[in-house]
């Protein structure tokens, strides 16, 4: 539905103003492929500004030498609970989600507000686990994006609806019912691919005779075009991987975190989570348990696996290798990166799936990786057995995170924000009955800072894209609590669990400009243009879903609790 704004709501938006409640977008521009493609400079509309997952910007009015004259322009507050969203703008508009499935459309000029939907849905009760863990989101609801295309704005809610939304009005269109009762949900967004809106599901940790899935919607009506499992079943390709293991007990291989997509090849790239429970004595099977932990490339039309790549076979320690896709085209080659919560940057073929290396930033003590070959064997020690201790490093927590890396093209590095920690824990049974499952449990769990961090969380890091070299990077005493941005104006943007954000010269690691905002930097930076004025806007946010309440007992009260609410903060060059 279309909210009318309250006097209390508008107040507490810090933007009442003579704009009704139900206005339209002027002039609006319809979305197209085309556009999704190759976006203008100016815009931002896909979750990391273009399909290939890159979140690099053109735009290089803010500069590494005019960057320390930013100044607030504007700013929104959000409503409260867990927030990790990424604005999009398009033709001067932005569209931005809060927590409980509420998008607002606002002058991404001013910050006027020109309509807000509010679903009103009920939240699930189920405690809130992080991103692909057994438990659902809590009553804040948070969105990782929104997507756009045509004239609609796609929301993805925690009892796994896709909403479809006029992007003039915000009246709602469709809303399609992808879980259809079983339990799923989703804690991110779609992204959309010539027509197809795809989205992957979360809270796959319970038994349940459906398996976890990737789906897609026709954009134009909502009509479910295909669902591809991401867990291989019996008789399937790579079904024996998960032994003698029936359907209902192959849990896990969430994919939480939105795709990638190449038009050319007209291929789309997702990853998949762990296996559910995590050890594997507590599932009962230590085969390689396909599709968990692996990359997975979806003909758009529909959804036929084309090739798949596991980065972690039959893993044991919750080392999720689900995060973003990005897709680098250099030399005469085409090929796919990413990075799991071990650190290690992985490189595959976009077109065939094949191996071609892997860079590990040398912080994990999971297991050794044939650089050459892509071979994984986990060390002496870290298989868990049920009852006894065990020490690892990184935490389930993950160095790397939803924290999203940038590419910049024109540098041929990748700007990595991580978070450097450990754990010891012991893990438990789990009953194998319908309904059970979950994660672990993990049972007298301990967190420290990595022996080699100097009790310094975050580390924000570039790392050479041929090469795998570190050129620089950066520590903090707090976690980096943000995705990355980068722009032609040499810049690597980022932010801190203790409300500081930072604009890095992209070349040498040098601070060119800092500021302190109300609450913990929080979900995804961008930048933009209106009217030839370029902005950046950064969400703050604090809740549950910050940091897991995983953060290691040493740190200060107030690095450990930072206050404020959740809201969006933008800022640009002076006129």
């Amino acid at each position: 539905m279309v909210r009318r704004l309250t006097f209390a709501s508008a107040l507490a938006a810090a933007a009442f103003s003579a704009t009704p409640a139900f206005a339209q977008v002027e002039g609006y521009t319809p979305v197209t492929d085309a556009m999704l493609q190759n976006p203008d400079p100016a815009d931002w509309l896909s979750w990391r500004r273009t399909l290939d997952g890159q979140a690099h910007s053109p735009l290089d009015q803010i500069h590494a030498g005019n960057v320390g004259e930013l100044r607030l322009v504007w700013s929104w507050a959000l409503r409260p609970g867990p927030q990790q969203t990424t604005p999009l703008v398009h033709d001067g508009v932005l569209y931005v989600a809060n927590p409980g499935e509420i998008v607002q459309a606002l002058d991404a000029a001013t910050g006027d507000l020109i309509w807000e939907y509010e679903r009103g849905a009920e939240a699930p009760r189920r405690q809130f686990r992080g991103g692909g863990g057994g438990g659902g989101p809590p009553p804040g609801r948070m969105h990782r994006n929104i997507a756009m295309y045509g004239d609609r704005i796609y929301l993805n809610t925690a009892d796994a609806h896709v909403v479809a939304i006029d992007a003039r009005t915000g009246e709602e269109v469709w809303d399609a019912d992808i879980d259809q009762g079983v339990g799923y949900q989703f804690s991110s967004g779609s992204i959309v691919a010539d027509g197809m809106v795809v989205s992957g599901l979360t809270g796959c940790g319970r038994y349940r005779e459906e398996s976890c899935y990737i789906v897609g919607l026709d954009a134009d009506t909502g009509e479910e075009r295909w669902r591809t499992s991401t867990v291989a079943l019996p008789g399937q390709r790579g079904g024996d991987t998960w032994g003698d293991l029936p359907p209902m007990f192959r849990a896990g291989s969430d994919s939480w975190i939105p795709g990638s997509y190449d038009p050319v090849t007209r291929t789309l790239f997702h990853g998949t989570s762990q296996a559910k429970p995590w050890a594997r004595a507590v599932r009962g099977t230590d085969g390689d348990a396909l599709y968990t932990n692996s990359t997975l490339a979806l003909d758009p039309d529909t959804g036929e696996m084309k090739w798949y790549y596991q980065h972690l076979p039959g893993e044991t320690l919750d080392m999720d290798e689900v995060f973003e896709r990005i897709l680098v085209d250099y030399d005469d080659r085409r090929s796919v990166f990413t990075m799991g919560k071990i650190g290690v940057l992985w490189e595959l073929a976009l077109e065939t799936g094949r191996f071609r290396s892997a860079r590990d930033l040398g912080y994990q003590t999971v297991a050794d990786i044939d650089p050459e070959t892509g071979q994984v064997t986990y060390r002496d020690g870290t298989i868990p057995v049920i009852g006894e201790e065990i020490y690892w490093c990184p935490s389930t927590s993950g160095f790397k995170s939803w924290r999203a890396m940038s590419y910049h093209p024109g540098l041929e590095a990748f700007f990595i924000p991580i978070n450097l920690n450990c754990e010891t824990a012991v893990f438990g049974p789990v009953d194998r009955v319908a309904g059970g499952g979950g994660t672990g449990p993990v049972r007298r769990r301990t967190n420290h800072h990595h022996p080699d961090s100097g009790e310094r969380l975050g580390e924000f890091l570039a790392m050479d894209m041929r090469t795998g070299e570190v050129r620089w990077r950066r520590r903090f005493r707090t976690p980096i609590n943000s995705a990355a941005l980068t722009t032609a104006g040499g810049l690597a943007i980022a932010g801190g669990w203790d409300r500081q954000v930072f604009a890095f010269d992209a070349r040498t690691g040098e601070t060119r400009w800092e500021t302190r905002l109300p609450t913990s930097i929080q979900g995804f930076p961008i930048t933009y243009a209106v009217d030839g004025r370029q902005y950046l806007a950064i969400p703050t946010g604090a809740g549950g879903a910050s940091w897991g309440g995983r953060l290691p007992a040493r740190l200060t009260p107030e690095a450990r609790r930072p206050v404020g609410g959740n809201g969006l903060f933008v800022f640009a060059l002076p006129d």
